[in-house]
């Protein structure tokens, strides 16, 4: 169990950095934090001391605890070889491949890797974020936390900018930044991807997607575009929305609905092949075959999705480039050149997993 002092210190630090408290604001007194925590003064004059230490917090004589410029050591460092690498998943799907390409190329000029997982956690964001600047990285690679949701980081990332550190996204983009970006156009993608499946005959498609990340968004929007400019009645059409962060067994009750009842769809055409991979070993559970029962596509081209049995349709998302355009990218930065955004059009894959239907 931690001591008390410690549940102090880091209930006090989560506070300050998630901007509870400003700089300069005053703490509570230490009766006051005694009485909040129900912890002896022995453990919040400890805790108060280490933060003290660590330059979050000063003493003003006579009057009490006030925050310190706690980020004022956030600056461009030049001589730094270590470049910020903040993914929302980096152990698996289709990140380690990304990752390998980036450390390749920036190993090249003798940079190396600080890598954090965020599970697209905006907070596990934020916490990778200050430490890396506390390291004072040379400069950062992101792939934004809930990208589709107001950017609760902003602050932080108003002082990298400030400071001139260099910053480069991959994926997706937060829209309040000007940091260039190496992204797919989701929504042209998916609109391929739907209009394969409308010319081959399906109406009833239902489409899955993340929407708590721009991709999704986009993707989703690139669904409904491909009716549109088909003028295919969309009305036969359903989407699933879902989170990130929610199991899989929510998305499969949601299926399970339109399974179960007069919108059994033709086609199902998921957010990525993680998830298509998930609803094809779903369907085949339930003494459903693909594509002869309902066709399926995903999106990314992941490794194993040729590999499936239909293999799957799907986007082609081209890990290796992106990675080595990102590296190339932050070392441009890393030098004062200007990097433009680039903007990959995915190709569409064809397998066995659809089938035409009159």
């Amino acid at each position: 169990m931690k001591s008390d002092f410690i549940k102090v210190k880091e209930k006090l630090k989560n506070q300050i950095t998630f901007g509870s408290y400003q700089m300069n604001d005053k703490l509570p007194t230490e009766t006051e934090l005694m009485a909040d925590f129900n912890v002896s003064r022995y453990a919040v004059r400890k805790a108060l001391t280490e933060l003290q230490n660590e330059h979050f917090i000063y003493k003003v004589q006579g009057s009490g605890m006030y925050v310190e410029e706690w980020n004022k050591k956030w600056n461009l460092n030049t001589e730094s070889k270590t470049i910020g690498l903040i993914c929302t998943h980096i152990a698996d799907y289709i990140f380690p491949k990304v990752i390998s390409q980036i450390d390749a190329v920036i190993g090249t000029e003798n940079y190396s890797l600080l890598l954090a997982n965020t599970h697209n956690d905006p907070e596990k964001e934020r916490l990778s974020l200050i430490k890396m600047l506390d390291s004072q990285v040379a400069g950062l690679i992101i792939e934004p936390s809930e990208s589709a949701k107001p950017n609760r980081n902003l602050d932080i990332y108003q002082q990298i900018t400030k400071k001139n550190i260099p910053l480069l996204f991959i994926n997706a983009k937060y829209p309040e930044l000007d940091a260039p970006g190496i992204l797919n156009d989701d929504t042209e993608a998916e609109k391929k991807m739907v209009s394969y499946l409308l010319e081959m005959g399906h109406r009833k498609i239902l489409g899955i997607f993340q929407v708590d990340d721009r991709q999704g968004v986009h993707r989703m929007s690139g669904f409904m575009q491909a009716y549109q400019e088909m003028s295919i009645d969309l009305s036969d059409s359903n989407i699933i929305m879902y989170s990130s962060h929610d199991p899989f067994g929510v998305v499969s009750k949601k299926i399970d609905f339109y399974l179960n009842s007069d919108a059994y769809p033709t086609a199902i055409a998921c957010y990525n092949d993680e998830l298509a991979i998930e609803v094809l070993a779903k369907l085949k559970g339930q003494g459903l075959s693909i594509p002869q029962d309902i066709s399926l596509v995903g999106f990314d081209n992941f490794d194993s999705s040729a590999y499936l049995s239909p293999g799957l349709t799907t986007m082609n998302y081209q890990r290796t480039r992106v990675g080595q355009e990102a590296g190339e990218g932050i070392l441009s930065l890393l030098k004062g050149q200007e990097v433009k955004t680039i903007v990959h059009h995915p190709k569409l894959q064809l397998r066995n997993s659809v089938r035409k239907i009159n």
